[in-house]
């Protein structure tokens, strides 16, 4: 996408088209939410199949590759944009660490209003000289309504998240986004926060719904990934760079997380660009 933001209705002509014309996966250079008002949509998302059921929204981070098989009578809106058009939102901040997220919505007054927000963007991206500031402004409260929305369905603990835990996160991210190809596991990330393991945890569970070492793993994964597509190292290079020492190592570790193997990833990756 050579633009920084686009937005298209799911309308009944586009899914007719769609469905005469299915797309090839693509490998995003952009953020994409899409929100779902009606129907259902098929997601392979990095050779993973998710299924997404209206009224919901999905969110696909940036450097997925990612194609998607709509119902007849799916429908919704589709906004893609890159990070810098909106950064600092929980989706640019977050995305490196997601696989997907999925965030189902019941029928009513929440998908009516972020449908409300989806038109107004629309509206103004269809005029002459759109002013980009006013849909920035949309879009962020758009995803901050989802993000809120988020929030209502996690356990209790998670809803009672601290300004102090908050600062406590994004500090560890942007540690981990400097380190994240050391060798380094959770007590290296802890002492450098000043911090003991099991509190640094705590605040990741509540945060974020997963371990220090779980998200520390994601990151590499992320990296690995884009590795394989964009690179010629080979596995040993790309795992060892990652701080992996072995081989096999790094392989199983790829495989619990993705489904395929390192080699079976750039091998489907090269089949879907040819």
């Amino acid at each position: 996408m050579h633009q920084l933001f686009n937005i298209f209705e799911v309308t009944q002509s586009a899914i007719e088209y769609r469905l005469a014309h299915p797309e090839p996966p693509c490998r995003h250079d952009y953020e994409e939410i899409m929100v779902g008002t009606n129907g259902q949509m098929d997601h392979c998302i990095d050779f993973q199949m998710q299924r997404s059921v209206a009224p919901s929204v999905v969110f696909i981070p940036r450097g997925k590759i990612h194609y998607t098989l709509p119902s007849e009578d799916a429908r919704g809106w589709v906004i893609q944009f890159k990070s810098e058009f909106a950064p600092g939102t929980p989706f640019s901040t977050f995305s490196r660490f997601l696989d997907t997220s999925c965030y189902p919505f019941s029928a009513g007054e929440t998908i009516d209003r972020l449908t409300s927000l989806c038109q107004l963007m629309n509206r103004e991206f269809q005029i002459a000289s759109p002013d980009y500031l006013v849909i920035r402004h949309l879009l962020c409260a758009l995803i901050a309504m989802i993000d809120s929305e988020r929030k209502k369905n996690l356990p209790v603990a998670q809803q009672e998240v601290k300004s102090t835990q908050i600062t406590l996160f994004n500090t560890f991210l942007k540690i981990l986004e400097s380190d994240f190809r050391s060798s380094g596991g959770c007590k290296t990330y802890a002492d450098k926060l000043n911090i003991s393991v099991r509190h640094l945890n705590n605040v990741c569970h509540t945060m974020f719904g997963k371990s220090v070492s779980e998200i520390i793993e994601t990151r590499k994964l992320l990296e690995a990934r884009q590795l394989l597509l964009g690179t010629s190292k080979t596995v040993s290079e790309i795992g060892f760079d990652l701080g992996y020492n072995e081989k096999s190592y790094f392989t199983r570790v790829f495989h619990k997380k993705t489904g395929l193997t390192p080699t079976e990833f750039r091998a489907a990756a090269k089949n879907l660009s040819s």
